[in-house]
C-alpha cells in the first residue's frame, strides 16, 4: 500500500490526523488481540475436556453395548436447543442455555430396569456433544476474529504507521528545502538589489 500525498502542509496535517487515528487505535487493537488469544485457548480447553468427559460416558455405553439392542432408539429425542449469544472482545459468539429432551413415556414394569440408566446416559451423551459443538463454533468465531484483528495490528504497526511516518518526514524535508530556496533566493535578491544602489 502506498500512501498518496502532495507536498504540502494540508496534505501534512491530514497524513498526521490519521497517523493519531492509527497510533490511538493500536494498543485497543492489541488488547483486543490478546483478549480474543485468551478466550480461544479457554475454549479450546473447555473442549478438550468436554472431549474428555464424552470419552468417559462413552466407556459407559460399550460397558451396556450388548444391552443396547433392547433399547427404543426413539424413547429419548432432543427437543430444543437453547442458545443465548455473548459478545466476547466485540465478537459475538454462541452460549448453551439449555438442552430440552422429549421422552417418550415408557413402562418400567415391561422394560428391563437398567432403561432409565439408559435414558440418563443418552441424555449427558447428547448434551455433552451439543456442547461441544457449541464450543466449537465459539472457539472458530473467536479464532476468526483474532486472525482478523491481527492482521488489522501487523497492518498497522508493521506497514501504515511506518508508511505515515516516511511520508510526513518526506513532506517536512521538502517544505523544509522550499523554505531553504526561498530565503536563499531572497537573499541573492536582496543582494543584488544593494549592489544595483
Amino acid at each position: 500500500m502506498s500512501i498518496k500525498f502532495q507536498y504540502n502542509k494540508i496534505s501534512q496535517q491530514r497524513l498526521k490526523k490519521q497517523l493519531e487515528i492509527r497510533l490511538r487505535a493500536l494498543p485497543t487493537l492489541q488488547s483486543k488481540e490478546a483478549a480474543l488469544r485468551v478466550e480461544v485457548k479457554n475454549a479450546k480447553d473447555r473442549m478438550n475436556e468436554l472431549d474428555q468427559q464424552l470419552k468417559e460416558k462413552m466407556k459407559e455405553y460399550d460397558n451396556m453395548v450388548r444391552l443396547w439392542s433392547e433399547f427404543d432408539k426413539n424413547l429419548v429425542t432432543v427437543k430444543e436447543v437453547k442458545l443465548s449469544s455473548k459478545k466476547i472482545a466485540g465478537t459475538k459468539t454462541p452460549v448453551l442455555e439449555d438442552v430440552d429432551f422429549d421422552i417418550k413415556d415408557f413402562s418400567l414394569y415391561n422394560r428391563p430396569s437398567w432403561f432409565l440408566e439408559g435414558v440418563e446416559l443418552l441424555e449427558s451423551l447428547a448434551r455433552i456433544a451439543i456442547e461441544m459443538e457449541v464450543f466449537r463454533k465459539k472457539m472458530d468465531l473467536l479464532d476468526y476474529a483474532r486472525k482478523k484483528t491481527t492482521q488489522k495490528v501487523n497492518l498497522y504497526e508493521k506497514v501504515q504507521i511506518p508508511e505515515y511516518q516516511n511520508a510526513i518526514n518526506k513532506i517536512k524535508r521538502f517544505l523544509e528545502d522550499q523554505e531553504n530556496l526561498s530565503k536563499s533566493a531572497q537573499k541573492i535578491v536582496k543582494k543584488r538589489h544593494e549592489q544595483n544602489q
